[in-house]
């Protein structure tokens, strides 16, 4: 289990060395060579499917194709009424087209190299060119602002480097002769010349995007998989039963091909859950647009689910806990009789600086204006320990001779600087406590800094922290996971890593991040969430945008998961009690070679009112119980009571039929009323409590049926039942109610003896 199967993007920067190079650059024909062997910096393509692939993934699928043979059979016989299931097959592959398509549109765009046009030098001179047209080994010129389009090593000059893709730190960090240079990292300052050593799809940041634009199919919700569990086990049964069924009606009963087509096509599609797929779709869409309005975007509707299910949330330090720009906090003089002129130098300094990193807008924007003194006293305590900044201001009392000082430099001062603590973060961290979820702070800063911030911040046990460079390789993160809540120091590639050692744990992972160097970790984890006013990466690879950057937001979201869930499963299982009578109905009638007494219009007509539009009405509504056992397993015990009444109802009432030798159309009649009456009881359980607007929608819902089955009988095949029928149907819906009742009861108590025992 300690094995790593992380597949790896070096960004390891190895030590420095000299680097052959003509201070000419590449000639032409070593420019042309290069371009024959395929070195060159051509953009990466996003590793999505294609249009026509996922067209074509949603179109031709297994169920598709036996919906299209079962149309097929009752065009090919000429029952066309009972083509009313194919709208609802429409529909679902439809938004299962849209959902991935817009998906890929967001992938697509990502960009996380935009570097047009660089300079180069080659035969001797100096050109400008598109940064596509660069090639391994050409000599660049780096200054300030420019994006360094490809990996490379510096010949000479000095630059300031801002690394935030690889320390999660936007601080510009210092680069000289040897020193590697990383695509997609910005120069902040200085110039210099490098010679690119890895370009195209080699260099860091196409690797980069080509693990976060790869499709994973197998990234479902638990909702989702249990769902496809359900469909592929009777994806199974359909084909053999429905051969057998067909061929026992016509060959041995000797019914005529219609009629067998027609009782086969009502069996099959009565095993199919064919509208929950649309259901749970419009749902999710529903919760897309209401998180919208809260300024909450999703990339992927069906994170909203797993966020509701997740046990372990990592978070970063910046962004996320805290506020992305830093503030001045205090300062320490080293010397008491120098107050005046420390504050002037500091004032001066920083007002003749650029404001390219927090830490020197920060300073800035105090220095400049803040000219009162007088609140500021001599012995200020120790700021270190407290989760600030710190940054030595000093002089050099000797010319810079331009390498390395030859003699100390005298500290003036101190200079305290913090990230201020998002407004809600503390409210939202002790409602993630409350709900069961551990938090993980993982970031690139200095672990007593993160420890003491996530202490402000509420988070807890956060005096439990490692330096995450003393974890050596994966195992080493596999072990420290569950022991400590704080991890600093660390690198892109150990934050993925801890993600797949949680998720190897059996946790359910969420993972917050603003930055590139959140990307791959991002990716990973179960559930992804991204601030807004991060970079552009982070949030084009993200399940969830907070398009405010608002931490506060995710109760709201989570909510919105326990409402789509819970929704969602009281109304699968409506869908489920015609499943499982269909099933046992079928297996019946090939038994003792019945027919199967339901036609597919009659079950299109009772699947709408007692299934389909009760089943959308309710998931809308508010629902915010925490979610308790498994998807499939509570969908199915809230269905048996209603499937085994309809199968002992409907099926004893067939029997008692053709033992009294009553052959009648209206026996197909009398068992849809059958089914409808154990629907409306079924939908009355699930909607409970029995709310005003529950009792208006179940009331409208039985007028709407009865009206259908009056003034639409033709279409629905609702015929008149004859004396005899009428009376064994009298008989056997008064026997509805205490089979369903005490069945009911009994699967309760199973449910509730579960959900003890999964706790």
């Amino acid at each position: 289990m300690n094995n790593n199967n992380t597949e790896k993007i070096n960004i390891e920067q190895t030590p420095k060395k000299e680097t052959k190079y003509d201070s000419n650059g590449l000639s032409s024909s070593q420019v042309d060579a290069r371009i024959h062997r395929g070195l060159t910096n051509e953009k990466v393509d996003s590793n999505t499917l294609t249009t026509r692939e996922i067209i074509r993934s949603n179109v031709f699928t297994y169920f598709n194709f036996i919906f299209a043979v079962l149309a097929t059979l009752l065009i090919l016989v000429g029952s066309f009424k009972n083509l009313t299931f194919l709208p609802v097959i429409i529909g679902n592959t439809l938004i299962g087209i849209i959902q991935e398509m817009r998906s890929k549109k967001v992938l697509d765009n990502l960009n996380m190299l935009n570097a047009p046009r660089t300079t180069v030098i080659r035969n001797g001179s100096r050109d400008t060119i598109d940064s596509e047209q660069l090639v391994q080994d050409d000599l660049i010129v780096l200054e300030a602002g420019n994006q360094i389009p490809a990996d490379a090593v510096i010949v000479s000059g000095l630059v300031s480097v801002n690394e935030s893709l690889l320390t999660g730190e936007a601080d510009e960090i210092a680069k000289t002769e040897g020193d590697n240079l990383m695509s997609g990292s910005f120069v902040v300052s200085g110039s210099c010349t490098a010679v690119l050593t890895k370009v195209g799809k080699d260099s860091y940041i196409s690797q980069l995007t080509l693990e976060a634009t790869k499709s994973d199919r197998s990234e479902q919700s638990e909702m989702i998989r249990s769902l496809d569990r359900l469909v592929k086990g009777v994806g199974i049964l359909i084909i053999p039963i429905g051969v057998i069924y067909l061929v026992e009606q016509c060959l041995v009963k000797g019914n005529n091909l219609q009629a067998g087509v027609t009782g086969m096509v009502a069996a099959v599609i009565g095993m199919i859950p064919e509208g929950l797929y649309l259901l749970a779709s419009v749902a999710l869409v529903v919760s897309t647009m209401r998180l919208a309005k809260q300024e909450v975007l999703l990339h992927d509707m069906k994170c909203i689910e797993t966020l509701a299910r997740v046990d372990v949330l990592c978070v970063d330090k910046t962004g996320t806990i805290t506020v992305p720009d830093m503030e001045v906090s205090g300062l320490r003089l080293m010397e008491a009789d120098n107050k005046d002129e420390c504050f002037q130098m500091l004032c001066a300094f920083s007002s003749s600086m650029s404001t390219d990193n927090a830490t020197m807008k920060a300073m800035k924007q105090y220095f400049d204006s803040n000219d009162d003194y007088d609140k500021y006293a001599d012995d200020i305590r120790e700021y270190t320990s407290k989760g600030y900044r710190v940054v030595v201001f000093g002089v050099y009392n000797k010319d810079i001779p331009g390498g390395a000082l030859s003699e100390p430099i005298y500290p003036l001062c101190f200079v305290y600087l913090s990230n201020a603590i998002r407004n809600g973060a503390t409210n939202t961290f002790e409602y993630f406590a409350k709900c069961g979820v551990d938090i993980k702070v993982i970031s690139g800063d200095n672990p007593q800094t993160v420890s003491e911030i996530s202490m402000k911040a509420g988070i807890s046990n956060s005096d439990k922290y490692i330096d995450a460079s003393t974890l050596k390789d994966y195992s080493d993160i596999f072990n420290a996971v569950d022991t400590y809540t704080v991890f600093g120091r660390v690198t892109p590639e150990q934050k993925r890593m801890f993600v797949k050692a949680l998720k190897a744990k059996g946790h359910t992972v969420a993972m917050t991040g603003d930055g590139v160097n959140d990307v791959l970790a991002l990716k990973d984890a179960d559930c992804s969430v991204a601030m807004a006013s991060g970079s552009e990466a982070a949030s084009s690879v993200s399940q969830i945008v907070l398009l405010d950057s608002d931490f506060s937001r995710m109760p709201s979201v989570v909510l919105e998961g326990r409402r789509v869930v819970n929704n969602i499963e009281r109304s699968a299982s409506l869908f489920l009690v015609k499943n499982i009578f269909s099933l046992l109905m079928v297996m019946l009638s090939m038994i003792f070679m019945k027919s199967y007494p339901i036609e597919p219009t009659q079950l299109s007509l009772i699947s709408a009112f007692t299934i389909g539009i009760p089943g959308f009405f309710l998931a809308m509504e508010s629902n915010n119980k925490r979610i308790k056992g498994h998807f499939l397993t509570n969908v199915f015990l809230k269905a048996l009571p209603a499937g085994l009444t309809n199968f002992l109802i409907v099926g004893g009432f067939v029997s008692f039929c053709d033992a009294f030798g009553i052959k009648s159309n209206s026996i197909s009649t009398a068992a849809t009323i059958i089914l409808a009456i154990v629907g409306f009881m079924i939908l009355g359980k699930i909607a409970s409590p029995m709310t005003k607007m529950h009792t208006i929608l179940i009331v409208s819902l039985i007028v709407g049926c009865l009206v259908c089955m009056i003034a639409l009988n033709d279409l629905f095949s609702m015929n008149k039942l004859t004396y005899q029928t009428g009376m064994l149907f009298v008989i056997f819906a008064i026997c509805t109610e205490p089979v369903f009742r005490y069945l009911y009861i009994a699967c309760t108590k199973l449910q509730e003896k579960l959900s003890s025992r999964h706790r």
